[in-house]
């Protein structure tokens, strides 16, 4: 039973960093229906921007819980940064071209910032800071979950409630959830639509690169290469939820941070990333637009 538990959590912390991706992805698709495949690399951006913060601050020896704050509110913002920056230079100017040329256009960028990541420090795995201190009231069960574990169940959970609020109570989430709609008819009755969907792009890019935080100071370790697989699954992830839908993207990042863990465990680990690969084909085969997905009706 024990055993069970540890895969359990492992899964739902695992789950809960794909959905702060997968959000991302499932923002930008609902508002514009672009696969934004650059996205994974905004979570890595986020990780080393907080690896170098931390490094800094802790030469200078400032308090953890200080430099964990600093470094993740530096970390969004400048992955928000380049979030807004990415959607004027290789998509806005390819919006009404054909999609694939978009598609094309989002693949370059997330080479382009691996490789600039890569240039720019290491090929090697670096060490990262655990920024989240042990609880003291953790000391009974930390053999099944650690603090940074409850860090992240938290802090999902708490994106996603403001995510909801944001979208659903606030007048720009309202010009949101209009442009979605129909982007036409939101700038007939004075909705700023490229406000709007850079808007999008940033809160998409801020949530990404906290989930890089938090698994970087969990994880201890971090390299260029991180954003393209938990990028690949998290769009997995959001596919399996219903792309385009929000509670959708949290529901699939669950189930598929869930399965892989109870596979991992049971069966083997040397196939991970081959299952959450399988996974997608099946949900594509049997329900095409995923979970909560709704298919749409062409109008005649």
């Amino acid at each position: 039973m024990e055993y069970f538990l540890e895969l359990f959590l492992g899964g739902l912390t695992r789950g809960s960093i794909y959905a702060l991706i997968a959000l991302g992805y499932t923002m930008v698709y609902g508002i514009i229906q672009l696969i934004n495949f650059a996205h994974g690399e905004i979570y890595m951006i986020g990780a080393f921007t907080a690896l170098i913060v931390a490094g800094i601050l802790s030469m200078l020896g400032w308090n953890p819980i200080v430099i964990l704050l600093l470094a993740s509110v530096i970390a969004v913002v400048y992955s928000a940064s380049y979030g807004w920056t990415i959607e004027k230079l290789a998509y806005k100017p390819l919006r009404k071209a054909p999609r694939l040329s978009a598609l094309i256009s989002a693949i370059g960028m997330s080479m382009f910032l691996q490789y600039y990541v890569l240039l720019a420090q290491t090929s090697n795995f670096l060490p990262f800071p655990s920024l989240i201190p042990d609880f003291k009231f953790m000391e009974p069960i930390e053999h099944l979950v650690r603090s940074t574990e409850i860090v992240i169940y938290l802090t999902t959970a708490i994106v996603m409630i403001f995510l909801t609020f944001l979208i659903k109570f606030t007048r720009i989430g309202k010009a949101m959830r209009a442009t979605a709609q129909d982007k036409d008819m939101a700038m007939l009755v004075g909705v700023d639509v490229n406000k709007v969907i850079s808007f999008t792009f940033i809160v998409g890019s801020a949530t990404a690169a906290l989930g890089g935080v938090l698994i970087a100071s969990h994880t201890g370790q971090i390299n260029y290469y991180i954003g393209f697989i938990a990028g690949i699954k998290a769009f997995v992830a959001a596919v399996l939820g219903g792309i385009g839908s929000m509670p959708g993207a949290v529901l699939g990042s669950m189930v598929l941070g869930m399965s892989e863990s109870f596979f991992t465990g049971y069966i083997s680990s040397d196939y991970e990333d081959v299952f959450a690969f399988l996974f997608l084909v099946f949900t594509l085969i049997f329900r095409p637009s995923g979970i909560l997905g709704r298919s749409d009706t062409d109008k005649v």
